[in-house]
């Protein structure tokens, strides 16, 4: 079911059928190295993952990361949407996308719709994002979206510091 959608994509809900999916986007380097290793190896791994990240946190929270698609073909390049963290006080925009869709504007086209309709629809009147500290094109992409800097910390069950970002509506 389509959440939302933009010129060139569709932004859907996360289902058991994006295992596949998401056991590639998870074991790239780049979404290791920028956001983490979330030790999805297997698709029961993946459909473990979607259940107890995603699915439960719009469960929880009515709202989460979504899968992101290019309009017309359906195929799915990449996640963007809302979450929760126990160690932040608000919520952040979280994106990644597979590396041979990356610096097309797909991140920014995606994380300014999510940005748009979860503000308004949650009344959110400050939204947070992190980043890893060598992570140019992500600082790139929240400046140009109206996040700023705010300070470096150390979130829990990270090995370095991150980057924090403040979008206040």
């Amino acid at each position: 079911m389509s959440l939302l959608q933009t010129k060139n994509l569709i932004i859907r809900f996360v289902n058991e059928d994006d295992a596949a999916f998401i056991l590639v986007l998870l074991n790239e380097d780049s979404f290791i190295e920028n956001i983490g290793d979330k030790n999805v190896r297997t698709l029961d791994d993946a459909l473990s993952y979607i259940k107890t990240g995603p699915q439960q946190m719009y469960t929880d929270y009515g709202f989460a990361l979504h899968i992101v698609c290019l309009k017309g073909s359906n195929t799915p390049i990449g996640m963007c949407g809302l979450l929760k963290r126990d160690t932040l006080p608000e919520p952040d925009i979280g994106f990644a996308f597979l590396e041979q869709y990356s610096g097309k504007g797909y991140g920014y086209e995606s994380a300014k719709a999510v940005l748009d309709y979860e503000v308004q629809d949650k009344q959110l009147k400050t939204v947070l994002a992190i980043t890893a500290l060598d992570n140019p094109a992500s600082r790139a992409l929240l400046l140009k979206l109206g996040f700023v800097f705010d300070r470096q910390l150390q979130l829990e069950g990270m090995e370095q510091e991150s980057n924090l970002y403040q979008f206040v509506s």
